[in-house]
């Protein structure tokens, strides 16, 4: 049976092509574009037309990739940027019109539960464990151990509205930086509750600036580990705090000059590095780990 998962995120959409036969899965292919869904009104729940055209051609793109692989099954998920769009329904009408393909809007849970499952499927997780997947649109926290989910919850402080909202000065300054700060804290009260209560012991980041991170610190290091060829990475903590603060004290051109960095993330690592600060500090954590396995095998993980 060939599968294919497509995830429609806030920044990038996603197509994976696996085969599946015995309950055990090979991907034949893979592909991720910049589509940059959010940019520009995420915050006033708006895809702004250049985006919305991006997107659909996009989606073309991967339509026909699909036919020229014969896929059995397709499944489609879109998530915080098109779930908060006045017009998200619009694009995914838009889309079965000019593609065929059918998208399904999932919730912020349902988007959690997928994570879960995909970060589940890498092995990632060892120990108590809270799950973070910071998009561009949400990020998504879940409590778990080795046997099941305790606990989960999607925000709506992805990297993408941080950004617009509050990302005024580069390098970024300290009045910035509190202002988003006291933006995350306020957000995540439940969420530091429910850690009271757990006690997790390591931070798992699925994916996207998580590899960056990861990436960042293989470079720098010399490191001879492929990240595109790994299910998880394990930080050295003290590396990544190191990491952390130069990419907070650095500016666009010379973040985009480290080695490691992709285009897209070049100011949303910011946010994702604030984030992730914020969160390890407050559950005074000094275990980081990566699963690159995040929703789309999550997705994929229900075929097995």
């Amino acid at each position: 049976m060939r599968i294919a998962v497509i995830d429609l995120g806030t920044n990038t959409f996603h197509l994976l092509i696996a085969e599946i036969v015995d309950q055990r899965f090979e991907i034949i292919y893979k592909t991720n574009v910049p589509v940059k869904l959010g940019e520009g009104r995420i915050n006033e729940n708006i895809i702004i037309p250049a985006a919305f055209e991006r997107g659909i051609k996009c989606l073309e793109n991967f339509a026909q990739t699909i036919n020229e692989y014969e896929v059995d099954h397709i499944k489609a998920t879109a998530t915080s940027a098109i779930r908060s769009a006045q017009n998200g329904t619009d694009f995914v009408a838009v889309v079965k019109e000019k593609t065929g393909l059918t998208i399904e809007i999932i919730n912020g849970n349902e988007e959690a539960e997928l994570i879960y499952l995909g970060v589940k499927l890498s092995g990632a997780i060892q120990d108590r464990s809270l799950i973070i997947d910071i998009g561009g649109g949400s990020v998504e926290f879940i409590l778990c151990d080795t046997e099941k989910l305790i606990w989960k919850k999607s925000y709506n402080i992805g990297a993408a509205r941080l950004l617009q909202q509050f990302f005024k000065s580069d390098p970024i300054n300290d009045i910035d930086k509190n202002a988003i700060l006291n933006h995350i804290q306020t957000q995540l009260s439940d969420l530091f509750e429910k850690c009271e209560e757990y006690q997790p012991k390591i931070l798992i980041g699925s994916a996207g600036a998580f590899e960056t991170f990861a990436e960042l610190i293989i470079n720098k290091q010399n490191d001879h580990v492929d990240i595109k060829n790994v299910k998880t990475y394990h930080f050295n903590f003290d590396e990544y705090i190191a990491t952390s603060i130069e990419l907070l004290n650095k500016d666009y051109t010379e973040r985009a000059a480290m080695p490691g960095m992709i285009p897209l993330r070049i100011d949303m690592i910011v946010m994702a590095t604030l984030i992730t600060n914020y969160v390890l500090g407050r559950l005074k954590l000094n275990k980081l780990s990566l699963s690159t396995y995040d929703l789309k095998m999550g997705s994929l993980a229900g075929f097995l």
